[in-house]
């Protein structure tokens, strides 16, 4: 009397899920998302789970008795435990520890199966479901993101990312953040990334140095020069890599005089002679880089004034010998073109 009981217990919670709504929202019992079949065989207790069902049928919103009851199907086979999480998130939606639990162990259950197979549709699916419930949980966000990245569902994935944002308070953020930006830099996209990098700045401005390195991976020059000469302009600012003021400077001065053509938003020579003004140790290499800017440009007589005033400013043999050498160099590169045109 007990089994039959929990039986028609059973077929009721089993009877109220409308099929075609199933199929819709990806429910892991529709017959086209999993390949898992629900057979009359898995619906029907056995040994010690009819106790159970007997008293989930007096208190089925008992999370005790639903996780315990998980606890002695531990070895049954995926479709009786899937039917059983179903049936237990039907009537605790809100359950934190189930959803957890359900997610992982379809994830589990998937991982060494083709990321074209439809069970991983599926186990999307299931994360919008348990979102509609966790949209303040960030692990449940962080996860899903992680299950299309193994897919390269890549916009998908942005998408994704941006939702948890919106949804999940600004305390939460930093969590969100730091994933979304691994993900952009290993997306290879890099105009997607830089927007998103572009965001993520106003909320962290110090974090400014990924950007920047990210940039110059990608040959994005003068963005890079124009963050490097808007964060140095910050007194408060502080390199998170350890970097100094005159590293960072160095680094401003190197990519500004090393790629002038692609330098279009700042003027060079102030930024380099600013910096002679500052760091007195390096004026011989900040002299000749100085000259090699103009010399990129095609500006060879701005360039040998630079060098002019190079060898009468520095007061070092260090310093001098090096804007010498890059003096006497450039004009016999000069001189050897001129011999080749005649």
């Amino acid at each position: 009397r007990t089994r039959e009981r929990a039986m028609e217990g059973i077929s009721a919670e089993h009877a109220d899920a409308d099929p075609a709504q199933a199929k819709n929202e990806g429910d892991p019992m529709a017959v086209a998302q999993d390949t898992e079949k629900v057979t009359d065989a898995d619906l029907v207790p056995e040994g010690e789970a009819v106790v159970y069902e007997e008293e989930l049928l007096v208190n089925p919103y008992s999370m005790k008795l639903w996780l315990r009851y998980l606890q002695i199907k531990l070895q049954a086979p995926f479709a009786q435990r899937r039917l059983l999480y179903e049936r237990a998130l039907k009537a605790l939606p809100g359950s934190y520890k189930l959803w957890n639990m359900y997610l992982r162990e379809r994830k589990d259950k998937i991982k060494h199966k083709c990321i074209t197979d439809p069970a991983y549709e599926a186990l999307n699916n299931t994360f919008e479901r348990a979102l509609v419930f966790m949209h303040k949980m960030p692990r449940i966000w962080l996860e899903y993101t992680r299950i299309l990245w193994i897919q390269r569902k890549i916009t998908r994935t942005r998408h994704v990312f941006d939702r948890a944002l919106r949804s999940l308070p600004i305390t939460q953020h930093e969590k969100i953040w730091k994933q979304y930006i691994s993900f952009v830099k290993e997306s290879k996209v890099p105009e997607m990334a830089c927007r998103v990098f572009r965001r993520y700045l106003k909320l962290e401005p110090n974090e400014v140095e990924d950007y920047v390195e990210f940039l110059l991976k990608h040959d994005q020059w003068n963005e890079a020069a124009a963050l490097l000469a808007k964060a140095l302009n910050r007194e408060n600012f502080t390199s998170r890599k350890g970097k100094s003021k005159h590293q960072l400077w160095l680094d401003l001065c190197g990519v500004c005089t090393k790629h002038a053509q692609a330098i279009t938003t700042l003027n060079v020579e102030p930024i380099v002679r600013g910096a002679l003004r500052r760091f007195s140790d390096d004026v011989g290499r900040l002299w000749t880089s100085l000259a090699d800017y103009f010399i990129r440009l095609g500006h060879f007589e701005k360039a040998r004034d630079i060098f002019e005033e190079g060898i009468n400013t520095v007061i070092t043999v260090r310093d001098f010998s090096m804007v010498f050498d890059a003096y006497t160099q450039f004009e016999e590169t000069m001189i050897s073109a001129k011999m080749q045109e005649e």
